[in-house]
């Protein structure tokens, strides 16, 4: 008989408008890492949700060891021994690291004072264990999505659970923090700790899982030994058809400047000196920059700055020839900018809006959709549900869904359809990809290209490497706030882009 530690037996869980989960059956055996494949909203997340406690489904039930097990609420999981690292994380922003691992979990003295140096001791022996470094003073806000991902995990291992959820770990991570965290699952799973991975990325299934369950569109489509099955077939199951895994562009014909960065810093609001270092680049008409490099080494910031989130304390910022650097958001969104944010939370979305309401956040004022300071109802639906249809969007009730009630990769092609439709010559692409499936994936690197063709300037910030290599016309490799490289796809290697990346080379005339 199978070891089975948890299983999930005919789980139904409906949302209005939605069966999220329609009689599906999951089981994990003890001391395996079991992936859940499937295309974004088929049902994943809400799954391991009900596992974790947050959703109660309508059917079915939950075991442990064999033992049919109440979880109402995760105190109930975490009691079990269930512990769950979330796609958008659970942190308190204005907290440090260490009293986010520790929240809910403390040990205290008789007198009930924290103690905080036994805690402190316990965080720092696991982050040596796992190799996940993390700054336990720092605030959660002033640190990268990479390191929040890490507190997550160590609170996780903090709280000694021996089943754990990992939905979409890798999607903040760099190829190097991938490599390390498949690393870490493999040793927490030889060390007896049982592990279901969401994720959409094939090849890390087939890397790191001994069985990989497959959703779609909320049922249940099977299991299969990861080592017995090819990256071809799990596709082919998560989306009902083949997907083409390359991207096929003319080569780029620049023309005018569309984009000019001349020597820009921004101040570092962790650490003394400049999270950007006197950068400068430019992005013309009919091609992709993008910029690569391991992550927290400016990117973001850098993004930041050219489109007004943060302050540049020295440099210029032209577009189409026009001095922008002191202009507001709204003026950069309304004269040609388009972005698509590296937070979809913080900086994409107002969560508690209607799904209609996102799409024309920044156009509300637009004489398409309003009239005399009065928004057009009807011209925002068919404008909304014009955008649902043609990108994909899928959630239980259409333009009026609540956007929070969305999976995250819908909450991600939302953002990439508001951008692309409105009227733009830059488009500033940070991890477009994110979060998204394989189908999803093929169709956004589609319309990127389809951007550059069509004579817009991309700006791409990507982390990930073969989109990196295969999508743009330049690249340039930031290390440590500043550019150390430019380089053509067609005649560089990923390795050589890592090493640059590292820090480990850099060429004369980058951004010093």
């Amino acid at each position: 008989m199978d070891n089975y530690i948890i299983e999930m037996l005919n789980i139904t869980k409906v949302f209005p408008g939605i069966i999220a989960n329609d009689n599906i059956t999951i089981q994990l055996k003890k001391g395996e890492i079991h992936a859940l494949l499937g295309e974004n909203g088929a049902g994943k997340s809400t799954l391991m949700s009900v596992l974790f406690g947050m959703y109660k489904p309508e059917a079915g039930i939950i075991k442990k060891n064999g033992e049919v097990v109440e979880i109402n609420d995760p105190n109930d999981a975490t009691a079990l021994g269930i512990g769950m690292v979330h796609q958008h994380f659970k942190l308190v922003e204005v907290f440090t690291v260490l009293d986010n691992i520790i929240l809910g979990a403390e040990t205290t003295n008789k007198l009930g004072f924290l103690k905080k140096k036994e805690a402190r001791e316990k965080v720092e022996r696991l982050s040596k264990e796992y190799n996940l470094q993390v700054d336990l003073d720092a605030k959660v806000q002033d640190i990268s999505v990479g390191m929040q991902q890490r507190v997550e995990i160590l609170k996780m291992l903090y709280r000694d659970n021996e089943v754990l959820i990992f939905d979409e770990p890798t999607a903040v991570l760099t190829p190097q923090e991938i490599e390390e965290l498949l690393l870490i699952m493999k040793n927490m799973a030889k060390s007896g700790k049982s592990i279901l991975f969401i994720t959409h990325k094939l090849n890390e299934i087939k890397a790191v899982s001994d069985r990989c369950s497959v959703l779609r569109k909320g049922k249940y489509i099977g299991t299969v030994n990861t080592s017995d099955t090819t990256i071809e077939e799990l596709s082919e199951m998560m989306v009902g058809r083949k997907v083409d895994f390359n991207v096929f562009k003319k080569p780029s014909e620049p023309k005018e400047e569309i984009l000019r960065v001349e020597n820009i810093s921004l101040k570092s609001k962790i650490k003394k000196g400049n999270v950007v270092n006197n950068v400068s680049f430019n992005v013309r008409r009919g091609e992709i920059v993008c910029v690569a490099g391991i992550e927290g080494n400016g990117q973001t910031d850098l993004v930041y700055g050219i489109t007004g989130l943060e302050k540049i304390t020295s440099g210029n910022i032209f577009l189409k020839g026009k001095n922008i650097t002191h202009a507001s958001i709204k003026e950069r969104n309304t004269n040609g900018f388009s972005h698509i944010p590296e937070d979809r939370h913080k900086y994409g979305l107002i969560l508690d809006f209607t799904l209609e309401n996102n799409m024309v956040l920044q156009r509300y004022e637009e004489p398409m959709f309003q009239n005399h300071g009065f928004i057009k109802p009807k011209a925002v639906r068919e404008y909304s549900d014009k955008l649902i249809e043609e990108y994909d969007v899928r959630s239980g009730q259409g333009s009026v869904t609540i956007v929070r009630s969305m999976s995250g990769g819908n909450q991600q092609k939302a953002i990439i359809a508001r951008e692309m439709d409105k009227d733009h010559d830059l488009l500033i692409a940070v991890q477009p990809t994110r979060g998204l499936d394989v189908g999803a994936i093929e169709t956004i690197h589609k319309r990127i290209v389809k951007e550059r063709d069509e004579g817009k300037a991309v700006l791409l910030i990507s982390l990930e490497l073969d989109e990196v290599m295969s999508l743009s016309d330049r690249i340039l490799v930031m290390y440590e706030g500043e550019i150390v490289g430019e380089f053509d796809p067609k005649t560089t290697t990923v390795q050589e882009l890592g090493l640059y990346m590292a820090g480990a080379k850099r060429m004369e005339g980058g951004s010093k």
